[in-house]
Formats: C-alpha cells, structure tokens, sequence
C-alpha cells in the first residue's frame, strides 16, 4: 500500500511538471512579453482543442499594440466559431493606429462573415480605384447614345473607401460598377448632342456622383473621374437607314400585292370578253337556223333573202376598201 501511495504521489507531482515543461515555451514567452497567460488557461485551451500559440501570439500583438481590452476567452470563441484571430487582430492594431475606431466585435462579426477585414481596412485608409466597366468581365468602355443619334464610349475610374460600418451585409464592388455605368449611360443619353459632352466630360461625374451611388454598400465613393470618351458610330442615322429600308419593302410588298391584283382582274376581263364572243358566235350561229326557219314558214320569200345576201355583200366589199379603223378589231362575217 505505502508503494502504491508512493507512487500514485509521484504521479500526481508529475503531472504538474509534464504539463509545465510542455508549455514552457508558449508560458514564458508569453511572460516575457508582458502578455500573462496561466498555466491552467494554457491547459484548458489544449484540452478546448484550441492552439495555445495562436492566441498566445495574438494577445501579444494586442498587447505590443497597446489594445488592452482583449480577453483571451474572446479571441478563443473567435477560433472555435471559424474566425481568422490572427487577421482580426492586425486589422484591430492597423485601425487603432490609423485612427479609425473599430472593436473586436465588429471585427469578428466582419471576419466571420466572409469578408476580409484587414483589407477593409486598409482600403478604408488607403482608397482604392476600380475600374468602370471591369476590364476582366470582357468590356473596355460603357456605350451610350446621344439624343442626337451619336454612340459615345466611355471609360471612368471610381475612387471608393471602405466603410467598416455598412461592411456587414453591404453590396460589393460589382454592385458600384453595375450603378455608376448605369449612371453614365444616362448622362450621356439625356445629352441633347455628343458635343455637350466631349467639352464636358467632368459632367458626367458629376452627375453620377449626385446620385448617391454608394448608398447600401461597403463603400464611400470618393471621386468618379471619366478616363477617355471616344465617338462610335452614328447609331441614329444607322436605325433611320433601317426604318427606311423596312419601309421599302413594306411598300413593295403592298405594291406587288395590287399589281397581282390588277393581273388578276385583267385575266377576269379577258375571261368574260372570250365568254361574251362565244355569245356573239352562238348568237350569229342561229340567225341561219331562223332564215331557214322563216323560208320553210313563208315568212321569209327567196327575193328578200338574196336581198340580204346582196347587202351583206356590199357592207364587207366596203369594210375592205376602208379598212378597219385604228383600235377596232374586223368585223366577222
């Protein structure tokens, strides 16, 4: 029992020591830097499956720093939520000496939220210039149209800071580029000539910049700068070119349309004109039948009918000798 006690004593005293010894790197550099960290807490952070030199290393830099208000228990909860600690807390010492106001709840609650806070940061000190529209996106300049029919191409660089109050569920970059060309394109088109604004380029900027632009993003809009404007094509006498082209065929369709018609009455005419000539032919077909008729009867005596002939004679032998006038047809016998 006494070797038992013995050695259960010696355990005991052990344990102390294995775990002094285990941390005495992470504890004594800790101490030195006047960063105070227990040997218990550096326990409990091991057993928390929390790595003792990450905090130990962040709560030094805050405390190099100056920033005194940062509890170990708080970068802890940072790391167990899936925070960058180490992230968080150069932008807390960056803001701190840039003058900017910023507390680690809204750091973390930045971080934790996908965005980088430490660029935030630093865009928020040092402003950054995007591009209006993204050259990556496969465009060079914003098109636009005057009221005079002139295309103007535009290219304009947005100075923006960040704002780490509305970083939180605020739009990104995409959102400022998407407003401030929409905000070009209707400069531009509200001009009543292209003129207007190539003598005034800063118009537009100033337009745009009035809008309120920035209104529900992570971002300040500075300045908006127009780069270069250029003149396209003359996309209003290219439209009436078109409309008039498609007014062409519009009235040659119509005008194909009525001459099919009128061929179409032509032919009707040429059919009845044939029909009525097949009456005139039936018609004169029965006048034999009815002399023939009226001999049979004695209506009709031989003397009147070579009466008849001999007038039917006379009027083809003058026909022939006068000939058909111009526009009338011969008369058939």
């Amino acid at each position: 029992m006494m070797q038992v006690f013995v050695a259960a004593l010696v355990i005991v005293a052990l344990v102390p020591l294995f775990f002094f010894f285990y941390f005495l790197n992470v504890y004594i550099r800790a101490l030195a830097s006047k960063a105070h960290v227990s040997l218990w807490n550096l326990v409990g952070m091991k057993l928390r499956r929390v790595p003792p030199t990450l905090i130990v290393e962040a709560l030094i830099r805050c405390k190099k720093a100056g920033l005194t208000d940062i509890a170990t228990d708080a970068l802890e909860a940072h790391y167990l939520a899936g925070g960058d600690v180490l992230n968080v807390v150069n932008a807390l010492i960056a803001a701190d000496k840039a003058g900017i106001e910023l507390k680690f709840p809204q750091a973390a609650a930045i971080d934790l939220a996908g965005r980088d806070v430490f660029d935030a940061v630093r865009v928020s000190v040092n402003p950054r210039v995007i591009d209006c529209p993204d050259p990556a996106k496969g465009r060079t300049t914003i098109d636009a149209v005057a009221k005079d029919g002139i295309q103007l191409k535009a290219k304009a660089r947005v100075t923006v800071r960040a704002n780490l109050n509305r970083l939180v569920g605020g739009a990104t970059e995409e959102t400022i580029i998407a407003r401030v060309g929409e905000g070009i394109v209707t400069t531009i088109g509200s001009a009543d000539t292209y003129k207007d604004v190539l003598e005034n380029p800063d118009r537009i900027s100033n337009v745009v910049l009035a809008k309120g632009l920035d209104s529900g993003t992570a971002f300040d809009i500075l300045s908006i700068d127009i780069a270069d404007v250029d003149v396209g094509q003359n996309i209003g006498a290219q439209l009436q070119a078109d409309q008039a082209e498609a007014d062409m065929r519009v009235a040659q369709a119509r005008a194909e349309s009525r001459r099919a018609m009128a061929v179409a009455a032509e032919q009707e005419m040429k059919a009845r004109v044939q029909e009525m000539q097949a009456k005139v032919v039936g018609a004169q077909a029965e006048v034999p039948l009815a002399m023939a008729s009226a001999l049979r009867d004695g209506n009709l005596g031989v003397l009147d009918y070579y009466r008849l002939e001999n007038i039917k004679a006379d009027t083809d032998m003058r026909n022939s000798i006068t000939g058909p006038e111009a526009g009338e047809e011969p008369q058939q016998s």
